[in-house]
Parts: structure tokens; sequence; C-alpha cells
């Protein structure tokens, strides 16, 4: 079973989101938006189907990262969720919450071994 395919998003915390977002947009030409940007790009296996990366500043004060103290969390793009989180929660993994589904995809989280909040996302870009 191929667990993660990609690096999926890259989100840290910050003093001020909308002065982080500006500061990328002025100087490295994000194309910022108010959740951050979102980078696409081609599938590798079939240059049909796009995806996408997310980079996201959160305020300090975001309780999104918890239980996890660290400023930052990492999403990482995976297949088949539903199965993954079962295999993960047989190899006695933390997993934080129950599997959201939305119209770009499903969403759980985990806790890994140094008790980093880590995103798993099965995304919805197939075109």
């Amino acid at each position: 079973m191929k667990k993660v395919t990609g690096i999926g998003g890259i989100f840290f915390k910050c003093k001020d989101p909308n002065k982080m977002k500006e500061w990328y947009k002025t100087h490295l030409g994000f194309d910022t938006t108010q959740w951050g940007v979102s980078f696409e790009w081609r599938q590798e296996a079939d240059p049909t189907k796009k995806g996408s990366t997310q980079w996201s500043p959160f305020a300090e004060t975001t309780k999104y990262f918890e239980p996890s103290t660290k400023d930052y969390m990492i999403n990482y793009r995976v297949e088949n969720l539903e199965a993954l989180v079962e295999l993960l929660k047989s190899e006695g993994v933390t997993v934080v919450d129950n599997i959201e589904a939305f119209e770009y995809g499903k969403f759980v989280h985990i806790i890994d071994v140094e008790g980093n909040k880590v995103e798993l996302w099965e995304p919805n870009d197939g075109e």
C-alpha cells in the first residue's frame, strides 16, 4: 500500500499572518489569498491530473496545531485515507480525530513519535 504521495501543505505560526502573506507576496511573488497560497503542479504519473501544495501562515495563538506544541504542521498527501487510518491504528499510531470530508478532499490528524501533529489529506484534485 502506497502511503504518502507528497507534501500537501506547510502550515506555521507567526505573529501577524496578514503581514507575512503580504511580505511573501511583495518579495517572492506569492499569489496569496486569505488562506495563504496554493501552488499547483501536474502529477508525474499522469500529467493530465493537477495537484497542489498549500502554504499557510497561522496566528501564533491558533489552537489548530494542538495537541502539538510546535509552531508548524506538515500536511502529507495520501491515497486511500480510510485504509491508511486503519493501518496506522493497528500500528499503535495516535489518530487525533475522525476523517472529515470536504469538496477538496478528506482529512485526518495523527501524532508522530515526537508529539508533532501531522495532517493527512486525500485530495480530490484529479481531472
